[in-house]
């Protein structure tokens, strides 16, 4: 156990905590429960608004399971990452104000919520609530457990033990403080992981000797690693660029991002979060990936790719600066999971109980089963996460390119084509998200490219033909004014 590092990422781990406690006890506004609990009230700043989108989209696949793979594959990795650095501007500016005015106007609290008001279906918004839940179990044990390991290798502890910590933190303050106690965490860990990926990169520069004499201890193990063709030539341009529509254009349809995208105060805060936003995630994405590539001359033998952050952050860095380093990619993982326990739980209460099983419950009960449902949701998470696989970042991209399959028509043709109905709309949901888990079964690389590309065309003709063939008698010309 390096004993400096674990009391200054528990220091770290307890303010956040603090502070979440902190706002649960002030979570009191004009708003209705769900509105203040599951969006914040609305009222996001841009400062805010950048922070908690950045810190969402961030997760243990961006700041362990990124930088392990990058570890792996060399300059090549970064190259395939580095379109993310657009994903907030754009997602914003896609989404932008016309979906948060359409929200409002519809009281959306979820994503959920808009395609039920857009469509007018009870079946979209019980496959969308099905695909959401299921694609996201998988996202949120991704998360836990990089947290796992990433104490684990710190402290010393069991994976289990380490695990069980993040859990109970994590489930505490998000049980109790609901949208607002993350958003305002959500700050506090941006910060913390933009400051702490710059401080990890000129370290390990400094340690390998700087930037030239690490590029040819590379070049001597293996002239692939920097190149972008990866470290055994398989990361084809045709692929990477398959991957920029899965981590880039295709984020916009991720519901834990649609969410924020109807959370903000503003235009000036919305404006705000276009620029702060791309910033954050630019300086946070490039750093890691390439600080994954730079540590291997100086860790050649790193077995777990995803324990390469927290061993290269002991090697080259004091213990004590350590600790509060490693609290980034501890941040960036209890966003993420904090995020998506709320989207889980909104989709099952809101989505589900409120719409269809008990509309006219009162507030109190509405209260208590939400703070359970994501008690419950987190236990769960838990229980899958005890045994976990070598790398977390393909159970973390296998789930977002389903979430992008199923919804990134139904929610952007939804905005901007009046024509589109709920028959397309469920058409697009089914193909996108069958042809994705087929793809993924048999045939995962179809044309030398990420099965995410063939399955959003399949769910985009989808849409196009069901919303001509059948037609919808419900207008949506008001919904898109």
């Amino acid at each position: 156990m390096n004993l400096a590092a674990t009391i200054t990422l528990f220091g770290a781990l307890a303010l956040i905590f603090l502070a979440g406690l902190l706002v649960s006890r002030s979570n009191q506004s004009n708003t209705s429960f769900m509105e203040d609990y599951y969006l914040g009230g609305r009222r996001l700043g841009g400062f805010v608004l950048a922070m908690t989108m950045s810190a969402t989209y961030g997760s243990a696949s961006s700041f362990i399971g990124g930088p392990g793979v990058a570890y792996n594959e060399g300059l090549g990795w970064v190259l395939l990452s580095v379109i993310q650095v657009a994903t907030g501007y754009f997602t914003l500016m896609i989404l932008g104000k016309r979906f948060a005015i359409t929200a409002k106007r519809y009281k959306a609290i979820t994503m959920v919520d808009f395609l039920k008001h857009r469509y007018q279906s009870k079946w979209v918004v019980l496959l969308s609530s099905f695909s959401i839940v299921i694609f996201l179990f998988s996202t949120m044990a991704a998360q836990w457990i990089g947290a796992g390991r990433l104490i684990e290798s710190i402290t010393g502890l069991s994976y289990h033990t380490a695990l069980l910590i993040f859990v109970v933190t994590v489930l505490l303050y998000v049980t109790l403080g609901g949208f607002r106690a993350v958003t305002l965490t959500d700050s506090i860990q941006g910060s913390i992981m933009v400051v702490g990926t710059i401080i990890l990169l000129i370290a390990i520069i400094i340690s390998g000797g700087g930037i030239s004499a690490i590029m040819n201890d590379l070049q001597t193990e293996n002239p692939n690693l920097i190149t972008p063709y990866g470290a055994d030539g398989t990361l084809s341009p045709l692929y990477v660029s398959s991957f920029w529509i899965l981590v880039g254009v295709g984020i916009v349809a991720l519901p834990q991002i649609v969410v924020r995208a109807m959370s903000y105060q503003n235009t000036r805060a919305f404006h705000r979060a276009l620029v702060i936003g791309t910033i954050v995630v630019g300086v946070i994405m490039l750093n890691m990936h390439l600080i994954g590539v730079f540590a291997r001359p100086i860790l050649p033998d790193i077995e777990v790719a995803d324990t390469v952050i927290p061993l290269i952050a002991l090697e080259v860095l004091p213990g004590w600066l350590a600790g509060i380093v490693l609290a980034a990619p501890l941040a960036a993982i209890m966003s993420t999971v904090d995020s998506l326990l709320l989207l889980v739980s909104s989709t099952i209460v809101k989505d589900i109980y409120s719409n269809y099983i008990q509309p006219k419950a009162p507030v109190n009960r509405i209260r208590k089963i939400s703070m359970t449902v994501t008690a419950i949701l987190g236990v769960i998470v838990y229980l899958i996460a005890i045994h976990p696989p070598d790398l977390i970042i393909w159970l973390n991209l296998y789930t977002i390119g389903g979430l992008e399959a199923a919804f990134i028509w139904p929610v952007v043709m939804g905005i901007y084509w009046k024509k589109g109905n709920k028959y397309g709309a469920i058409a697009a949901i089914i193909t996108g998200m069958i042809s994705y888990i087929a793809f993924q079964a048999f045939y995962p690389q179809p044309f030398g490219m990420h099965s995410v590309v063939s399955s959003i065309i399949l769910s985009l003709i989808a849409y196009v033909l069901a919303s001509y063939s059948v037609k919808d008698k419900q207008t949506v010309s008001d919904s898109l004014a």
